[in-house]
């Protein structure tokens, strides 16, 4: 896991809808940079649904959600498309976001809470993927 207060590695990478995005976007507000293991599976779909159920509170505060996966853009969209995901799926399909936030391994469900500098400033290394969207949120009302 990197460390809190480091500033959080570059990212430049395709959403499910094939437009490029890179953290650097979204300097100015707060990010959630969750990453799973696979589209479309028990874990991960419960964690997605959970965020996008609380999606609209991470919209109030003006807050970013990225989830982060090595599947490819067309299973992204099938999967944002079969659960009505309203937040961004980045394609890593070369591993170099999993890589450079130490996010690999095998069923790895990681996130990091970065803040409006680029800073990180929550790093999640044991997630559960059915309360991870109110831990996060938690976090934001005391961090803000």
């Amino acid at each position: 896991m990197l460390n809190i207060g480091t500033t959080a590695p570059a990212i430049r990478a395709l959403d499910q809808n094939g437009q490029e995005h890179q953290l650097s976007d979204y300097l100015g507000r707060w990010v959630l940079l969750y990453f799973y293991p696979k589209d479309d599976t028990p874990g991960c779909t419960v964690e997605a649904c959970s965020l996008r159920d609380h999606f609209p509170d991470f919209q109030k505060i003006d807050a970013v959600v990225l989830g982060v996966s090595t599947d490819s853009i067309s299973s992204h969209d099938k999967f944002a498309q079969k659960f009505s995901l309203p937040f961004t799926l980045l394609a890593d399909e070369d591993k170099t976001i999993v890589h450079d936030y130490e996010a690999g391994g095998l069923f790895k469900r990681v996130s990091y809470l970065i803040d409006p500098t680029g800073k990180i400033a929550r790093a999640y290394d044991k997630v559960k993927p059915d309360a991870h969207a109110a831990e996060v949120l938690h976090d934001l009302a005391e961090l803000q």
